[in-house]
């Protein structure tokens, strides 16, 4: 997930900034939201909710249900105390429920329900500082930060995690953490017209995913740092919006070689230690356009486009590459001009290096050769827009080739995501 303050109609299109409001549920609350966001405190409630079910593929065919409760706050400090272009944001998060992907045993590379993970607990999943000058062009961000957020943001309207937040973390998930997990963290923005360039430093430590310790703030176990710089160009091509990133990384850690032990030799064949890999890294590319807006006065409906792009190091990965393409069509229909159609399909390659590991393993142990490739999901959905900060969103999934292993059974599944900001 990338941030509740998403809203429908800018997530349909181009990712969705902190400064964009959602639309509420409960109004404007007898005029009481509105004068607290003028003296320089709004308030973030949401829930989202995803059920699926496996019609075909897997172990077992089961109905499973995962949510995540979201509870924050945007304190302007300038309103509040004078201090020009300051902003804090405190963010709760409670994920809760059941995962089918592993109950049905479908074997999946990527989650069919974006929402589980990381722990049913409450975590502190935003306490940041942001300073900005020189009339926003420049912009100082430090506190407990969600990666994702700033380094290869993207929106998470589907139900599948091949196509929800930011990408990198869905192939180094053991270091790059997404969102609910939070680290201690650094990035400072500048930006000139349409371009913008961006660095940032991370801690990485495996305590930060701990899913009995929501709020840990300490720096045990830190291995190294997470160094990110991502370059972006937002421009306006015959009047509509765009974005395009290009986002590389650098982690200082030492991390187990997938493949070969401290001899050099195969780990499956010869076991003993990992080798010890020095540094781990990767570049992610995002596209973005807004394609057609059949409404001149409405700029949210239309066609819109994205192609998500992501290459992890060889050494140190399981899986490695990731590509995603999709489409958005907001207001097809002049009568539903917030109702979304979006379809998209993707790839989740296995590492070749991990992938000749298993097959060997899987050699030694059965006698036969199984060696895990490529993971291809389709997802379709519809967004029923039927009020104001109330979302359903019926949606399929069909996943060729689950875990990569060519000989295994399709998996189709039948979800829906509600989606409540209140």
């Amino acid at each position: 997930m990338v941030s509740v303050s998403a809203s429908l109609a800018i997530a349909a299109t181009l990712p969705a900034r902190a400064e964009d409001p959602p639309p509420q549920l409960t109004g404007d609350w007898g005029g009481w939201r509105t004068e607290l966001a003028n003296r320089g405190i709004e308030f973030q409630i949401g829930y989202t909710e995803e059920a699926a079910g496996n019609a075909s593929g897997g172990q077992h065919n089961y109905v499973r249900a995962a949510g995540q409760l979201v509870l924050g706050s945007t304190l302007d400090l300038q309103k509040l105390f004078g201090v020009s272009g300051a902003t804090m944001q405190i963010t709760l998060t409670n994920r809760n429920g059941r995962n089918l992907s592993d109950d049905a045993g479908l074997n999946t590379l990527q989650q069919v329900q974006e929402v589980y993970g990381r722990g049913n607990i409450w975590r502190l999943t935003q306490f940041w500082y942001e300073q900005k000058a020189f009339d926003g062009a420049v912009a100082l961000k430090f506190g407990r930060v969600t990666l994702g957020e700033d380094f290869a943001a993207f929106s998470c309207n589907f139900q599948n995690l091949t196509f929800c937040g930011s990408t990198p973390g869905n192939l180094a998930g053991n270091y790059w953490f997404n969102w609910p997990l939070s680290q201690w963290g650094a990035r400072l923005k500048v930006k000139s017209g349409q371009v913008y360039v961006q660095a940032g430093a991370y801690q990485v430590s495996p305590r930060n995913s701990d899913p009995d310790r929501g709020f840990y703030l300490g720096w045990e176990q830190t291995s190294g740092a997470l160094l990110p710089v991502e370059f972006g160009w937002t421009p306006t091509v015959g009047g509509l919006p765009g974005k395009y990133t290009a986002t590389l990384w650098y982690d200082t850690s030492h991390a187990n070689d997938v493949l070969r032990n401290r001899q050099g030799l195969p780990l499956a064949v010869y076991g003993g230690d990992p080798r010890r890999e020095q540094g781990r890294y990767g570049v992610s590319f995002q596209f973005q356009q807004q394609l057609t807006r059949p409404d001149v006065a409405d700029p949210v409906r239309g066609l819109s486009a994205f192609l998500n792009i992501t290459q992890t190091d060889r050494r140190t990965s399981q899986t490695d590459n990731q590509i995603a393409f999709g489409l958005f069509y907001t207001g097809w229909l002049d009568s539903r001009p917030r109702d979304v159609m979006a379809i998209a399909i993707g790839r989740t390659q296995v590492n070749g290096r991990y992938a000749e590991n298993q097959a060997l393993a899987n050699f030694n142990a059965r006698g036969f050769l199984q060696r895990p490739e490529a993971e291809y999901a389709i997802e379709a959905y519809y967004n029923l827009n039927l009020h104001s900060g109330l979302d359903i969103r019926p949606n399929i999934q069909f996943i060729r080739h689950p875990g990569g292993i060519t000989n295994a059974k399709d998996v189709l599944v039948l979800g829906v995501k509600a989606i409540v900001n209140l």
